[in-house]
């Protein structure tokens, strides 16, 4: 859910606000992301309501008016302030006032976990790769003909009391449709997670576990190239036969055994 030109623009302010209205409360950052995905939810599903919304011809105050009227007393305060300041801003596409909404939501559960985003992080990868490698839990997620709130009770059963309330809430939310698949909205959450603390994340393929002192390594090493600190997703691929592979947004670092024999055998067929 990338935004840009006047859309990315209105994100980056709503954003600094976000920091002023939660003001270093974890209750209330966590309530502002509920209400704002509650909201985002409304205005996908309200086509008129939305397009009124974000349409850069109506006068702000008409704007501003009609949403106090449909949200106020529904959601916090904090969440009230930002939707207004959200219709008085000017987005690319009126579906892109929605997408900024949700995106703002999940910072606000960032914000809400305080000093464990690491482990948030962790969370969102590992329940992202049980949906990949499990299909039957993938389909259950995905199935149409099964209720959100059957889905959402799979979620609870899945993560149990050891997960983060924010890592339950993120995952719940994955499964509204917004993003292709629940997959694609977890890998999306996680990129949010790392970002809102100026971190890049590198899922590394390894032949085995490493050590935590060649992970600390590993992580320095490609702080240095990128310039900020980098958080690792480690898996462990039975197709790599020695060294590591490392996938940090698109660049592609393979200095795997089995990628060298690739090439050996390319280079001796041609």
């Amino acid at each position: 859910m990338m935004l840009r030109g006047a859309s990315a623009d209105a994100m980056a302010s709503l954003t600094a606000e976000l920091e002023t209205v939660v003001s270093n409360s974890p209750e209330t950052a966590a309530r502002i992301s509920d209400d704002l995905f509650g909201v985002a939810t409304t205005l996908r599903s309200e086509g008129a309501l939305r397009r009124f919304a974000s349409d850069v011809s109506v006068q702000t105050e008409a704007k501003t008016g009609l949403v106090t009227q449909v949200f106020g007393g529904k959601v916090a305060d904090g969440a009230l302030t930002l939707l207004t300041s959200a219709v008085s801003k000017r987005w690319t596409t009126s579906r892109e006032l929605a997408d900024g909404l949700e995106s703002l939501s999940v910072i606000a559960a960032v914000r809400s976990v305080g000093n464990d985003t690491a482990r948030l992080s962790d969370e969102l990868f590992e329940l992202g790769q049980a949906v990949s490698q499990h299909p039957e839990l993938r389909d259950a997620l995905s199935d149409p003909a099964r209720s959100i709130q059957a889905k959402s009770a799979l979620i609870d059963d899945l993560l149990g009391s050891s997960a983060l309330p924010a890592t339950i809430t993120l995952a719940k939310q994955s499964l509204a449709g917004t993003h292709r698949t629940v997959g694609v909205a977890l890998k999306e959450y996680q990129r949010i997670t790392s970002d809102v603390h100026g971190e890049r994340v590198a899922t590394v393929h390894v032949a085995r576990e490493l050590s935590a002192a060649d992970q600390t390594r590993l992580a320095d090493v490609l702080s240095r190239q990128y310039g900020r600190p980098v958080h690792l997703n480690l898996l462990v691929d039975p197709n790599v036969l020695g060294g590591i592979r490392v996938e940090i947004g698109d660049d592609v670092i393979d200095g795997t055994v089995s990628s060298r024999l690739d090439d050996a055998r390319r280079r001796l067929v041609g």
